[in-house]
């Protein structure tokens, strides 16, 4: 349903197929109408299609009854995921998953795209092995092909960037800006206005898995799949196309989801006494909201307010679906089963990970569940706590503010979750400051006591306070980028954090 899944997917068949395979295709269920994973449900569709093997990828480690279904039917079922598994696991022909108990693969932070890749690694070791290459007259292939599609689920699903991880990125990353990718990566860099030759892993994870995920969280995934295996330009860009338009839809659907949802707030402190604090979690709802798009608003809000955030989308008019994150010091899904467990028949069902979670429930008791959720946060989480941290590696030097200083940086990733790019913070005057979109800040700063002139960009800033000419001085986080217009590469800030000095 997501990049990670999508990319899991072309990679597979598309492997598959490299080593001879005849028979096989794939099957993307809507999410709005059959949930996650692996359900009976799903089940009776492929039963259609008269499969001998059902292969998951990115899903299945908690899929007991659809797996149940499957062998009833008497078809196999390989689940391949990267979740962790519960006291209970499927009865499935077999299971890879690297973070089952006992596991020995070391890259535990690997991604859904990342175990069928080395799933398929090992089946073309096998074929070699066992002759099937030769005795049918068949090139073996090279599995390094694939790793344009591990690169963009890997980066898509923010998984940590291990060792292992960082080794993938790294190497897919370098086929693309090679062009090497496969048509239908190509065509998505180029609907995103990006260049495959200048292309970093931020850009897979801002720019080309948005659109990918799109498909997925409006319509069905089955048309991101289909731009990955596209073998012809012209059709991979014609996906694509669709795929940014929906994009756009999404971005529409968001940007009106997060007014309602900041307005919601708004009341909500007018409400509150002493100094209109929010409390220690949010829990919303609107009759209105997309639920595919609940995930992006919880995450946006999480960010914003440094608290957990649950947001509701109404399915029907007996379920609310819900899509919670929280904070690194406290883990949601354990906060949902105490409030499953304090107040039986409150929750329908939960699931989930420590910082993101989804649930339902029946529309009239979402009153009472917001106040549960409420008081269970309240025993772990301080609104002391609910502040935003941002590491810096300290201010930088005069001589350091050079293109040759940001090109070095970029040489050293890929950065990402765990691996984080460093970031810096200096006070700056500000020269001049103005908007660029919607809600992007075109900044120029002067390193005080010197004539070093910068450029900066901040991103989705608050409006209600930038731009403000009256503000002077700041004092600015910041990683240092390279800035590409019009055939020159400048240095560039990309803001983290713009705190005004007055």
């Amino acid at each position: 349903f997501d990049a990670d899944g999508a990319t899991s997917t072309a990679l597979a068949l598309s492997a598959l197929k490299s080593m001879g395979a005849k028979h096989v295709d794939y099957l993307v269920p809507n999410r709005f109408e059959f949930g996650y994973g692996l359900t009976p449900g799903i089940v009776a569709m492929a039963e259609k299609m008269g499969p001998k093997l059902i292969i998951t990828v990115d899903n299945g480690i908690s899929n007991l009854e659809g797996v149940d279904a499957a062998n009833a039917a008497g078809i196999d079922v390989i689940i391949t995921d990267h979740h962790l598994p519960g006291e209970l696991l499927p009865q499935a022909y077999a299971i890879v998953n690297p973070n089952q108990a006992n596991d020995s693969f070391p890259s535990k932070s690997i991604a859904g795209v990342g175990v069928i890749f080395y799933l398929m690694l090992a089946l073309r070791r096998h074929l070699a092995n066992s002759d099937w290459f030769v005795k049918n007259s068949l090139p073996e292939p090279n599995m390094g092909q694939f790793l344009d599609l591990v690169a963009l689920g890997t980066v898509a699903d923010v998984v940590a960037l291990d060792q292992n991880n960082r080794i993938l990125v790294k190497q897919g990353l370098a086929k693309i800006k090679q062009g090497l990718a496969r048509p239908g990566i190509n065509a998505l860099i180029k609907v995103a206005g990006r260049e495959a030759t200048r292309l970093k892993e931020s850009d897979l994870g801002y720019a080309i898995a948005p659109r990918l995920n799109a498909a997925g969280r409006l319509q069905d995934m089955a048309l991101g799949i289909e731009c990955l295996l596209a073998d012809n330009d012209f059709t991979a860009q014609k996906l694509a196309q669709q795929l940014d338009e929906l994009n756009k839809e999404r971005r529409v659907i968001e940007t009106q989801m997060k007014e309602q949802a900041l307005s919601n707030i708004n009341s909500l402190m007018n409400k509150i006494e002493k100094g209109g604090q929010l409390p220690v979690a949010l829990c919303l709802m609107d009759l209105s909201w997309h639920q595919g798009v609940i995930g992006i608003l919880a995450g946006r809000l999480k960010e914003r307010y440094y608290r957990p955030t649950i947001i509701f989308a109404q399915v029907s008019e007996k379920e609310l679906k819900g899509s919670a994150r929280s904070v690194s010091s406290l883990n949601i899904r354990d906060l949902l089963a105490a409030v499953d467990r304090d107040n039986p028949g409150l929750i329908n069902k939960f699931g989930g990970h420590a910082m993101a979670a989804g649930l339902s429930i029946h529309p009239a008791a979402f009153g009472d569940f917001q106040a549960a959720f409420l008081r269970e946060t309240e025993k772990y989480l301080d609104l002391s706590a609910c502040v935003g941290k941002l590491l810096t590696d300290g201010a930088l030097a005069y001589d350091d503010f050079t293109l040759q200083t940001a090109l070095l940086l970029q040489e050293s990733g890929p950065w990402g979750q765990q691996f984080p790019e460093p970031c810096f913070d200096n006070v700056f005057e500000i020269l001049d400051q103005k908007l660029v979109g919607q809600n992007h800040l075109k900044l120029t700063f002067l390193l005080p006591n010197s004539d070093k002139i910068l450029d900066g960009i901040a991103f989705n800033v608050d409006r209600a306070t930038w731009p403000n000419h009256r503000i002077k001085e700041a004092h600015v986080a910041y990683r240092l980028d390279v800035n590409f217009y019009q055939g020159r590469s400048r240095l560039q800030l990309m803001v983290e954090a713009l705190n005004p000095i007055v």
